[in-house]
């Protein structure tokens, strides 16, 4: 009996072997309509008819699950809802991109690189111009040709296992055509095109349920859907574009990798183009510009990535982004709504920021009721008034923002904001500083209440456990404020003992045995953690992500970190003159850490938080070198690189780099016209290298 004529039996009265026949036809059909419909744009059937094959398939797996086959169709649709999806730490960082908005960003983005490099202006610079699809980031590994997993991006150290969802994408190839090397990593953009949001929601409106907002929201939910089978009915795509791990080279140059991964079997976006220049690659983004309403998906910009492959690998990265990409955002929509209110929020550190309350409105496919206005002087300079009409945009197509005020718009009785000079949710006296640094008045003024001042107390808990931080699951905004109102956590350390507040969990409401074992499970899963996160977490003034690993590379230990940090109070001490050595972090830095370790209740939370957990060592360089762990300055100017890619190297290798010598400096290597630096290393007795001698052990 041939396949078409058992689909006329229904399903409970097919024989055993009328079933595996079957099942076989059916995973050789589908997959065929799969390639036509993915990989040759040239379907044979409906929409309609290729999901009655699937249905037909699952209904016969569900009654024959011992027939279930390796190659069949509901691998990509019928896994069970899964509880919750566990972290990857993704081999290679996922990295981030630096934004220019102008084309003369652009132009000094290649000058950079030429700097970097030490290029002439002869020297021509290619470049790989592709559309910024507006999705999400996702990695795919593959081992011996294989897909085995999915994750999204995540903090870009550490994503979501989303492989059962991933498999369910037609553009996503679980097996590479060709050869490949044994670990392949791509990376690329999970999107929704336009046609198929707008059915989506149609579906939606007809069965009642609340319409999405945009396509990008749309797919990262559906990705995220616990249950792979719902993000199987969402008709999620993939462009890939770029890698992560790989076990062996596969091309010289970005724009033959990108040839690579279309024989491999991924899409690659088509209108993706090699520009000879920097003036052919802002040719390209005015192209795309006037083009991007056309497309049937969603960009927010174009991306330029250097080509060769070889100056990627020089130019390396700079905190989480390379230096040799760079994203050329459109510019940002902007309409017009009316201020109906001005609230000032308290943040962490004190920080008074106004907020401006405005008149819903879409912005970019976004309702945005809610816009920043910065600080009391731009709320003057731009003489914002409660009841004007405003033109605000989304900066970088993310934040929202006042622009300007419609004046001939405004109302006869708006009169001019008056910025509090007392904080609003402690009445504490809000005052604006002098910065030691610069000299001049901080623009931000803040709450003098420090511990009393209900307000920081919630921020400071609520960046403890944000996503670059503590990264804590089920522990949202409204719960931390929740929590300090009743008395469960009152500091950070008091996170890590709820456990013996379960019985208090348990009877809240909207809680429960379940979602607070959750909750319990997701704390104890952080009871060791890097230590540049644990810095982070401290929500320390400028100490960011970045700051914070430069911190925790240079001290390797939460104890040393600490010791020194406060041994650096003095600032005669030699602990003072390390950490402002340390490349990157000056005197304004230096400043706010030792100010932070002075105050004895930031002592105490740290103590406390030491009892409660361990801050562990950051990860060690790719590879271990002659120059792993040591402190080295670099001083006078190099032959063969530049003195920005000689850092970047040393890094690389797991050095320490500094702006000053002392006496836990290792090497200094010294260029032409070096200066006092090198007198100082022989005053000193540090080893002084040649750039050669440097070059050498470099090499190990």
């Amino acid at each position: 009996m041939v396949g078409a004529d058992r689909r006329a039996i229904p399903v409970e009265e097919l024989t055993l072997e009328d079933a595996a026949a079957e099942l076989e036809a059916l995973a050789r059909e589908i997959a065929e309509h799969d390639r036509l419909y993915y990989r040759e744009s040239a379907p044979r059937i409906s929409d309609a008819e290729y999901d009655a094959l699937r249905r037909r398939n699952e209904e016969i797996e569900a009654r024959f699950p011992e027939l279930v086959r390796e190659d069949s169709p509901s691998f990509r649709v019928g896994a069970a809802p899964a509880e919750g999806f566990r972290k990857v730490v993704h081999a290679r960082p996922m990295l981030s991109l630096q934004n220019a908005f102008e084309e003369d960003d652009v132009r000094e983005f290649v000058r950079r690189v030429r700097r970097f490099l030490g290029l002439d202006e002869a020297e021509p610079v290619e470049l790989v111009a592709e559309p910024k699809i507006d999705g999400l980031s996702v990695t795919l590994r593959y081992e011996e040709g294989r897909l085995v997993l999915g994750a999204t991006r995540g903090d870009g150290t550490e994503g979501e296992d989303v492989t059962a969802n991933l498999r369910t994408l037609r553009d996503v190839p679980r097996k590479l055509k060709g050869d490949a090397p044994a670990v392949v990593e791509v990376r690329g953009e999970v999107y929704m095109r336009h046609d198929e949001f707008r059915a989506m929601n149609e579906q939606r409106e007809k069965e009642g349920l609340p319409l999405y907002a945009n396509p990008r929201n749309s797919a990262s939910g559906s990705l995220r859907q616990l249950d792979p089978s719902v993000t199987a009915r969402r008709k999620l795509r993939f462009f890939a574009y770029s890698w992560g791990e790989l076990s062996a080279n596969v091309a010289e140059t970005h724009w033959e990798f990108l040839e690579r991964l279309k024989a491999w079997g991924f899409h690659v976006n088509p209108i993706a183009r090699l520009c000879r220049d920097v003036e052919e690659a802002i040719a390209f983004y005015r192209t795309i510009s006037e083009q991007r309403a056309e497309l049937e998906y969603d960009i927010d910009g174009v991306v330029y990535k250097v080509n060769r492959l070889d100056w990627q690998e020089r130019l390396g990265m700079v905190s989480r982004a390379p230096r040799w990409a760079i994203a050329h955002k459109f510019p940002a929509e902007q309409v017009e709504t009316v201020l109906k209110d001005i609230q000032i929020q308290v943040g962490r550190t004190g920080a008074l920021t106004p907020v401006a309350i405005l008149e819903p409105v879409t912005v970019g496919g976004v309702v945005v009721s809610r816009a920043t206005l910065h600080n009391e002087d731009e709320i003057a300079r731009k003489d914002v008034r409660i009841g004007d009409r405003v033109v605000i945009q989304r900066a970088g197509d993310v934040i929202p923002q006042v622009v300007s005020v419609v004046e001939k718009a405004r109302p006869a009785d708006a009169s001019p904001f008056v910025f509090p000079d007392h904080c609003p949710a402690c009445g504490s006296l809000a005052t604006r500083t002098i910065n030691p640094a610069t000299g001049q008045e901080d623009v931000v003024r803040r709450c003098t209440g420090g511990l009393i001042c209900p307000a920081q107390a919630i921020e400071r808990l609520r960046h403890f456990v944000s996503r670059q931080a503590f990264d804590i699951e089920g522990l949202g905004r409204k719960h931390i404020a929740a929590f300090w109102q009743d008395g469960l956590i009152r500091g950070p350390g008091d996170i890590f003992r709820l456990h013996e507040r379960k019985a208090d969990l348990i009877v809240r409401e909207g809680w429960g045995e379940q979602s607070a074992a959750k909750l319990l499970e997701a704390i104890e899963r952080r009871r060791r953690i890097p230590l540049d996160r644990f810095i982070y977490a401290l929500g320390i003034r400028q100490v960011g992500e970045s700051t914070a690993r430069l911190l925790a590379r240079h001290y390797g230990s939460l104890e040393a970190f600490v010791e020194a940090v406060e041994a650096a109070g003095d600032p005669e001490s030699e602990a003072w003159r390390e950490l402002v050595a340390i490349d990157q972090i000056g005197p304004s830095v230096a400043s706010d850490l030792t100010a932070f370790f002075a105050e004895p209740h930031n002592r105490e939370v740290v103590e406390d938080l030491r009892r409660e957990l361990e801050a562990v060592e950051p990860l060690p360089a790719t590879k271990e070198s002659a120059l792993s762990g040591k402190t080295l300055v670099f001083t006078g100017t190099m032959e063969s690189m530049t003195r920005g890619e000689a850092k970047a190297r040393a890094e690389s290798l797991g050095a320490k780099v500094a702006g000053s010598v002392s006496r836990k400096t290792d090497y200094v290597i010294v260029g032409a016209d070096a200066g006092s630096k090198a007198a100082k290393a022989r005053e000193l007795g540090v080893t002084v290298l040649s750039e050669q001698e440097w070059l050498d052990l470099a090499r190990g």
